[in-house]
């Protein structure tokens, strides 16, 4: 059967582990996987939304780094995870910056300045938020990404029979 006829679900979590084994196999040192993969999960929590991919080919482009652990850790943010992370990056950067206030939107002014003027007063808990957000996914994902990359990276194969003796004679 094709791939067609299962649930989008299960294809997705197919299409992860597909990812998590492609990584596992990269011919790079398990910190600069480790470090690719952190970055991604800044890029996840970054408040640049709509620019997450194209934050992905720049880095991978400006620092040599993987792609694929690039993209990986930035697929932190994701359809199921955006209102979390939305939600947690406002209220973090309300808390530091001591505001109480709740965003508040009126739906019956769509227009683009009736959006810009009702989003401005947001932007600046939203920014900082994304930004501590930021550090902290990635100052966490780096230690736990690279305990995981060198524990189960593929190692050379051990040798199944003994080795031979060394040689008695000399010359």
């Amino acid at each position: 059967m094709s791939d067609m006829n299962h649930q989008p679900s299960g294809r997705g979590a197919r299409s992860f582990r597909a990812l998590l084994r492609q990584m596992l196999h990269l011919q790079e040192s398990p910190q600069r996987t480790a470090l690719a993969f952190a970055l991604g999960v800044f890029i996840a929590f970054s408040p640049a939304y709509g620019l997450h991919t194209a934050m992905v080919v720049l880095c991978t482009w400006l620092f040599g780094l993987n792609f694929l652990a690039l993209f990986t850790g930035a697929l932190v943010n994701n359809p199921w995870t955006i209102i979390p992370i939305l939600g947690a990056t406002y209220w973090t950067g309300a808390l530091l910056l001591g505001r109480t206030d709740m965003p508040n939107f009126d739906w019956q002014d769509l227009s683009f300045s009736g959006i810009y003027e009702q989003v401005l007063p947001y932007a600046a808990p939203f920014l900082l938020g994304g930004l501590v957000l930021s550090v902290l996914g990635a100052l966490l994902s780096y230690p736990a990404a690279y305990l995981f990359f060198h524990k189960h990276r593929s190692s050379p194969a051990k040798p199944t029979t003994e080795p031979l003796p060394p040689s008695d004679q000399v010359g």
